[in-house]
């Protein structure tokens, strides 16, 4: 009797009791055990099968099985590395990320919320707001800042008082602290506050936002 395999189908009433349902059409270990304990049950007695054909499927059972544990064992390895890796991402808490660029999007409402980093306080200073081309658009004076992350709107007028064009724009600050020292600072440089995971990914709290860690530029010390 021939033991045949269903792909995709479903089996129906008219089909034998030996045929095997495989909608995936993947034969695993215990498949091919199936098939040789099949084989040797409808034999023909007269005719035995041959025993080097046993000894060679048995041969092939025993590279399959080996062959699964192999792939059980690398995904254990490597969702061991995974965990291993956000572990040490923990370790970033405290330092300095900074995301490669100081862009803000401006879109057609008018306004947009920022995000500046100061790593001192600030006595004064002034707030830069450029376009792509490097073109002055806002200037905003500040003074008396506490340092850490302050939180700004600008509300897409120029310095003319006319609404800017939608787009994409960069933000910067230069001050002086009540020392005296000059100090720099921009959009897209935050401390990492803290780290939180979302199927599997690590998100970093910068400033009001969370970021993926792959948009992140580079990673360093205060």
């Amino acid at each position: 009797m021939d033991v045949t395999t269903t792909y995709g189908t479903t089996p129906t009433a008219t089909e034998t009791t030996d045929t095997v349902y495989n909608p995936d059409g993947v034969l695993g270990k215990d498949d091919f055990l199936q098939l040789l304990i099949t084989e040797l049950k409808y034999q023909d007695p007269t005719d035995p099968m041959d025993s080097d054909k046993i000894l060679t499927q048995t041969s092939q059972l025993a590279t399959l099985e080996a062959q699964t544990n192999t792939n059980e064992t690398m995904e254990r390895i490597s969702e061991t590395f995974k965990s291993y890796s956000q572990f040490n991402t923990i370790g970033a808490i405290g330092n300095l990320a900074d995301l490669g660029n100081s862009d803000i999007r401006l879109d057609e409402t008018g306004s947009v919320y920022f995000d500046l980093y100061l790593p001192s306080d600030a006595a004064s200073g002034i707030l830069q707001i450029t376009d792509s081309s490097g073109n002055v658009v806002k200037t905003v004076g500040i003074e008396d800042l506490s340092a850490g992350v302050q939180s700004f709107e600008w509300d897409g007028t120029d310095d003319n008082g006319e609404k800017a064009e939608a787009g994409v724009y960069q933000v910067s600050m230069s001050y002086t602290t009540p020392e005296g020292e000059e100090q720099y600072t921009r959009v897209g440089v935050y401390p990492i506050e803290s780290i939180r995971f979302e199927d599997g990914e690590a998100l970093l709290k910068l400033g009001s936002s969370y970021v993926p860690m792959t948009q992140v530029k580079e990673v360093y010390g205060e």
